[in-house]
């Protein structure tokens, strides 16, 4: 009888064991959702992964070694060319992302010892990036792609000014205004870019220069023009399936129409439309989200990474999500999307750069007009981080989000085209 009990566990044993094997190997799957956290959890691994990202471009700057110590990666091989752009890229991108992180009051947090620091390094960068003096003065007069990028360090300026603008020194503004200025004599691309002259120009309005007003109103009304509804804008005069209306259209429209509307370029009327625009959007990426934390890699600019979900995370920001959107459920949704882009390192080199490609090194699915500076979008996700610990997006139980409980057969809202 004990002998044939020895072979029945060894039989169930040998059952159970591809089943044992295949768990253990999901708890290293870097596409598998972690057990459940708690906000304050999530919060403290958001700061790292953004931290992660984000810190080789300001450390560097902030020494005076961008140029000398960031790789410059393109499709082709050659950084020719890109050599001229991509640090910009780098620095606006990367700014835009963590300047509402910056902008919270400073605590003796170990987190507000980190935040006091990227901050101090950031200022100092900032000095260095248009100080003639600099090896790490940045491009603003050659080729047209600083239109975009000084667009994306206005938007930092925008999200951020206590803490990354108004702290400038009068000579380092002034070579700001002078450098954005400087992007008049040249024009980009009759699409999304649009909307990076009108910022900027937006921005200099702001700062009491006077604006290039056809740049400003063809920005404007294009835009308006090219919306085709239910919260997506057309990029150009043919709507492209891709994620720029996350990247560029929504976020930025809602910023210029807020800095205008104080000097009557915009109306309350208009902005709070863009909002609203902007908020049905996030609706859409907040409906992308998987329920392991995946989402699709469709259209142009994959390499952006979660700078997808830039309109979901700004209207976090705002704390103006729908009501039948739970705070909570975004952020366990953008938890897991966090977690499993940057948890591990096939993001990174050695050195801790971004690399070409969605999640992992693919170069094969970059654009041409992509470099690694090109990568640091991907901080646009972390906008939340703007919202203090003691916010309920941060304290709120977890959270399933729409597609969690949609395939776990649980009740939905149900969709529908919204008129805006």
């Amino acid at each position: 009888m004990k002998k044939l009990n020895y072979w029945i566990l060894l039989l169930v044993a040998a059952m159970l064991m591809p089943a044992l094997t295949v768990q253990a190997k999901g708890k290293k799957d870097k596409n598998v959702v972690a057990e459940q956290t708690t906000g304050a959890q999530d919060r403290e691994q958001w700061v790292k992964w953004l931290w992660k990202i984000s810190y080789p471009v300001i450390h560097n700057l902030a020494e005076g070694t961008l140029h000398q110590n960031m790789p410059i990666e393109t499709v082709g091989g050659d950084p020719a060319g890109y050599d001229e752009i991509t640090h910009l890229e780098a620095v606006g991108r990367t700014l835009a992302g963590v300047a509402p992180w910056l902008a919270l009051p400073d605590d003796d947090t170990e987190e507000g010892k980190l935040r006091k620091q990227m901050q101090e390094e950031v200022l100092k960068g900032l000095k260095n990036a248009v100080d003639p003096n600099s090896p790490d003065k940045l491009n603003f007069t050659k080729q047209a792609q600083p239109i975009v990028d000084a667009a994306y360090l206005v938007h930092a300026f925008l999200r951020a000014p206590k803490a990354l603008w108004e702290p400038l020194d009068e000579v380092t503004k002034q070579r700001y205004i002078e450098s954005f200025k400087a992007l008049r004599d040249r024009t980009g691309a009759y699409n999304n870019w649009l909307l990076f002259t009108g910022l900027t120009e937006a921005f200099l309005m702001q700062q009491g220069e006077k604006a290039d007003q056809f740049r400003l109103r063809v920005s404007k009304n294009k835009i308006q023009e090219w919306y085709v509804g239910d919260g997506w804008y057309s990029d150009g005069s043919k709507f492209s399936m891709d994620n720029y209306n996350s990247y560029v259209l929504n976020p930025m429209m809602v910023a210029m129409m807020e800095t205008l509307v104080p000097f009557r370029w915009a109306s309350q009327k208009e902005y709070e439309q863009a909002l609203r625009r902007m908020v049905r959007h996030a609706e859409f990426c907040e409906r992308l989200i998987g329920p392991d934390g995946t989402y699709p890699a469709f259209g142009r600019s994959v390499t952006y990474r979660t700078a997808a979900f830039q309109s979901l995370a700004d209207a976090v920001l705002r704390e103006k999500l729908p009501e039948f959107i739970k705070p909570a459920q975004v952020r366990c949704a953008l938890t897991a999307v966090h977690r499993n882009m940057y948890e591990g390192n096939q993001n990174f080199d050695k050195d801790g750069w971004l690399v070409l490609g969605f999640n992992g090194h693919q170069p094969e699915v970059a654009d041409g007009y992509t470099s690694t500076g090109s990568l640091y979008m991907a901080t646009l996700s972390f906008l939340p981080l703007g919202l203090p610990a003691d916010n309920p997006f941060w304290t709120d139980e977890p959270a399933d989000w729409t597609t969690k409980k949609a395939w776990k057969g649980e009740k939905i809202r149900k969709d529908y085209k919204v008129e805006y």
